[in-house]
């Protein structure tokens, strides 16, 4: 039975914390430090221990991470631990990680309110637990993209942010996006100054604030770009259910459609209506991977009205059908490593002239 119990996290000076990490088979290594390193550091420069961290598995056995390196825990989940707070830590095919056993220890966790959170994925598993029935959160974006299409969790709300602290719910997106979270819980608690002392050890120039937003524009992408062709890709990215022609691109961005070609032509180096063409297959590819949706319903949900056209475009652009993406998936779920290339669906391919 779990000792578990909840102190007020924001509070200031409190003299110690305890995490803990509950890491899912095929969990981001990445992610995982991020969130990790910054306690770290927090009890180097304040020559004491802030805080205590202890790794937890559904059976404490290794995990396995997306990477294919296997982490040793110290306990499983139905071990006691007196824990201020709970991070799950998750990756790659987070919807084969939603076990009954894990759903059912984080429920009782919320129910003797045991500040929860999610790092890349994590949010994700406590969405399915039901714990962040009226809270906002956030995950990777690619999951969001997925959930809304699904139609699924309506009593959570989603949000693009990097990273959401609503109440006693912590969630975050991917990458180092869990280094920005932990540094404003650290700043909270700790002050202002270790959390800058920390970011500048970690050459971290600035700590990312909770209204910043996940997806890097396309500016900054791309190195340098034009107003008109950020506007014409927001278009893009907003029409892909139902496709904008060139004329009607051209038109809504007060531009002539040779005007909209050298554009794509100068600065991403393919014509317009190809670009358009890959952010619709990655995202019936993010889609096939990421739910249960029929294929029929995701060509649609792209823009593709003939199930024909859309395997052909769909297998010219990955070299296989989107029933094979669909097997992939499966395939992936039993427990491989990823190989190089295999991991995020690629970015449109774009370079810089």
């Amino acid at each position: 039975m779990e000792s578990l119990h909840s102190p007020n996290l924001h509070a200031p000076n409190k003299d110690h914390y305890d995490i803990g990490f509950v890491l899912l088979p095929r969990f981001s290594l990445l992610a995982f430090s991020s969130a990790l390193e910054p306690l770290r550091m927090a009890n180097h420069l304040a020559d004491r221990r802030l805080y205590t961290w202890h790794l937890v598995s559904p059976d404490g056995r290794p995990v396995r991470g997306s990477s294919g390196l296997e982490m040793a825990v110290d306990c499983a989940m139905e071990d006691g631990l007196s824990l201020d707070l709970v991070l799950v830590c998750a990756g790659m095919d987070v919807q084969h990680c939603c076990d009954r056993d894990t759903l059912a220890w984080l429920r009782r966790l919320a129910r003797r309110r045991i500040p929860l959170g999610g790092v890349c994925t994590g949010g994700y598993v406590l969405a399915q637990a039901g714990v962040l029935d009226g809270y906002s959160c956030t995950l990777h974006w690619e999951h969001i993209s997925s959930i809304h299409e699904a139609l699924m969790f309506p009593a959570v709300t989603f949000t693009p942010q990097l990273f959401v602290i609503d109440r006693d719910r912590y969630t975050c997106s991917g990458g180092i996006a869990p280094l920005d979270m932990m540094l404003t819980l650290i700043g909270r608690q700790q002050g202002l100054a270790l959390a800058e002392a920390i970011a500048e050890e970690f050459i971290h120039e600035r700590i990312r604030e909770v209204g910043d937003r996940q997806r890097t524009p396309l500016r900054v992408r791309l190195g340098r770009t034009h107003p008109k062709l950020e506007e014409l890709a927001t278009l893009m990215e907003a029409n892909l259910q139902e496709p904008l022609s060139l004329d009607e691109l051209a038109r809504y961005s007060d531009l002539s459609r040779r005007q909209v070609e050298r554009l794509f032509q100068r600065y991403v180096s393919c014509p317009p209506l190809k670009y358009y063409m890959d952010l619709r297959l990655l995202r019936a590819r993010l889609l096939l991977r990421q739910t249960h949706m029929p294929i029929t319903d995701v060509a649609l949900a792209c823009g593709f009205i003939s199930p024909p056209h859309f395997t052909k475009c769909y297998h010219d652009r990955f070299g296989h059908s989107p029933s094979r993406e669909r097997s992939r998936r499966s395939d992936r779920a039993v427990g491989t490593a990823e190989s190089p290339g295999e991991g995020r669906p690629d970015a449109p391919r774009v370079e810089e002239v």
